[in-house]
């Protein structure tokens, strides 16, 4: 999909909007999991998530080739569309964005802050993105998917960060929404020779891929009614699914109550704030802890984009179901 050359250019010009993210080593979480434990805190980006990398490299390359291009249109449940806005904004090109109803509410904010015009749409990531594609030929905005091999190129600088400084690493939990980050990650090992085992991560509510994956071929689900909405895929990409079952061992798949348990751990051990999906690396890391004595264990904390509701709800469970009750 690329070249080392490539990804050091796309390094540099992702390098020109943020600086590199922390690679930190926290002792509590080590003692949690009994391993040598780094975390690549992608929550420290300029909109909190890893998808900003991406969204530079994407509107880099497509205001450099089609400068006369009108606006962009996207899909997402939140990072993505921050991503291009965020980009789109220090090129001066407007960005519309559809989300599904009942959507985060503190994403939707944010996509707006950053200058997106957003456009409520249907139940689920799919139905907005089916109707984003649909608009983008009424309106001429070009559509920028949620899968591609420059979002690749972007987040995989990431990985390059990481191995960087952590090249030793035994294995690496990596969460899966659309998959261009674990794609990145498997990527950049690739690329720089190293011999990290790269797992990925999903919802036991939204297992599209982890079911793929055991397939051998692109399989869908009819929901995907995860809390952690970074995760909410139904519908695979079928080039993601390629390079995830080339070069991941395997998909552990979670369960909210664990995510749950995670954002508390990355919260009471780290004091980091961590959204669902960038838990779920912490969570998978968890749930196979037996595995993992004595060795090197990477987590990538791509996010910390929770609503304040969600976040109550899930480090303090005890209270919100007394809310839930009293209601």
């Amino acid at each position: 999909m690329f070249d080392l050359g490539q990804l050091e250019r796309a390094h540099q010009i992702v390098g020109r909007a943020m600086s590199p993210t922390p690679v930190h080593a926290w002792p509590l979480l080590a003692e949690r999991l009994g391993a040598d434990v780094v975390v690549k805190h992608e929550n420290h980006t300029p909109i909190g998530a890893f998808k900003v990398r991406g969204g530079l490299v994407y509107v880099d390359r497509l205001k450099r080739e089609r400068p006369g291009i009108a606006g962009l249109i996207s899909a997402t449940r939140g990072n993505h569309g921050q991503s291009l806005a965020f980009a789109a904004r220090r090129h001066g090109l407007p960005v519309t964005i559809y989300v599904p109803r009942g959507n985060s509410v503190e994403k939707n904010r944010a996509m707006r802050a950053f200058g997106a015009d957003l456009v409520e749409h249907g139940d689920d990531f799919q139905e907005a993105r089916e109707e984003a594609v649909r608009r983008a030929g009424i309106a001429g905005l070009h559509m920028v998917p949620s899968f591609h091999p420059d979002l690749v190129l972007g987040v995989a600088t990431y990985a390059l960060e990481l191995f960087g400084t952590a090249p030793d690493l035994d294995i690496l939990y990596v969460p899966i929404g659309q998959g261009s980050g674990i794609c990145g990650c498997i990527l950049a090992r690739d690329l720089l020779g190293l011999r990290t085992e790269i797992v990925g991560v999903q919802s036991t509510e939204a297992p599209s891929y982890a079911l793929s994956f055991a397939a051998g071929h692109v399989v869908t689900t009819e929901t995907c009614n995860t809390l952690a909405d970074g995760m909410a895929t139904r519908i695979p990409d079928s080039d993601a699914l390629a390079i995830i079952r080339e070069g991941a061992s395997r998909i552990v798949q979670v369960t909210d109550d664990e995510v749950g348990a995670a954002i508390r751990a990355y919260w009471t051990d780290t004091h980091n704030l961590a959204e669902g999906a960038g838990a779920a690396a912490l969570a998978a890391a968890s749930q196979e802890k037996k595995k993992l004595q004595g060795r090197r264990v990477g987590l990538i904390l791509s996010g910390g984009n929770i609503d304040f509701e969600l976040f109550r709800r899930w480090i303090m469970p005890e209270a919100a179901a007394v809310d839930r009750i009293a209601v």
